[in-house]
């Protein structure tokens, strides 16, 4: 089945894209978007392929290395079991019902109002130097149940009809609404990033929309990114994912800047 692919496909093509799943999940460990670098390659390696299709190929090489990294923040970070759950399960309701939308929805008039958010992002990172370096709040335990289950619903719905740049609004929610470090963030982010690609998968298989070998060729790739930048993560500390999490937001910036403006010839 390999070969019959690999003869199917540009070789090159298959080399650039296994490259860039690495860097993806490498960036995706730390603070999460590597959807941003996964998805484009996608566009521009199968142009003529359903975008839903493209979809649920990423998905699959995502989640396999965001489980990977989840395994490896585990073993260092100390999770709330019940926090966590109620965030996934929102998180699961609303990717699903966010993939299964995804036909329907324009996504191109949301982009302004996300490019909008991400410069927001950007430059209250920027200036608030201690984001993330230690635990800002402790909030009551039913407040921090119902903002995770918020936290949940938005942001999975956002990953269910879209996608790129989940697990950095993940990061970024944690930090500043329940006052996590970026650290202990991450570690959340991927465990719950796990749980909104599950819930998408489950809808894009059972519409046939994935490409199960060029999958599973990212998904070593991507798994390999994941290992590498979760241990880099945990030994470099908040500083690193705090610089990791400003790059990609700026990545993403200039990815909405050029489609929101590009086009007409801004």
């Amino acid at each position: 089945m390999f070969s019959i692919f690999l003869s199917e496909y540009n070789t090159w093509t298959l080399i650039a894209l296994g490259s860039l799943a690495f860097v993806a999940g490498f960036i995706d460990s730390v603070v999460g978007g590597g959807g941003l670098i996964q998805i484009p390659a996608l566009l521009i390696g199968f142009p003529n392929t359903p975008i839903a299709t493209l979809f649920g190929t990423n998905k699959i090489s995502a989640l396999a290395g965001t489980s990977v990294a989840a395994f490896h923040y585990a073993k260092r970070i100390t999770f709330d079991f019940k926090l966590l759950f109620v965030i996934s399960l929102s998180c699961f309701v609303s990717s699903f019902t966010g993939a299964r939308i995804v036909s329907l929805i324009n996504v191109e008039v949301l982009k302004p109002l996300i490019l909008f958010i991400l410069i927001a992002i950007a430059v209250y990172t920027f200036f608030k130097k201690d984001l993330g370096s230690v635990k800002t709040k402790e909030l009551p335990y039913e407040y921090q149940l119902f903002y995770g289950a918020m936290i949940g619903l938005i942001i999975g719905f956002y990953d269910g009809f879209f996608g790129p740049g989940t697990g950095s609004f993940f990061v970024l929610a944690f930090v500043v609404v329940l006052g996590f470090e970026f650290v202990q963030a991450s570690a959340y982010a991927k465990v719950v990033n796990c749980v909104t690609n599950i819930s998408a998968l489950i809808v894009f298989i059972r519409q046939g929309n994935f490409m199960l070998e060029l999958a599973l060729i990212m998904a070593v790739m991507n798994i390999t990114g994941n290992i590498i930048g979760s241990k880099l993560a945990l030994r470099k500390g908040n500083d690193f994912v705090r610089i990791i999490f400003l790059v990609v937001v700026i990545m993403m910036i200039l990815k909405y800047g050029w489609e929101v403006f590009g086009d007409q010839g801004v």
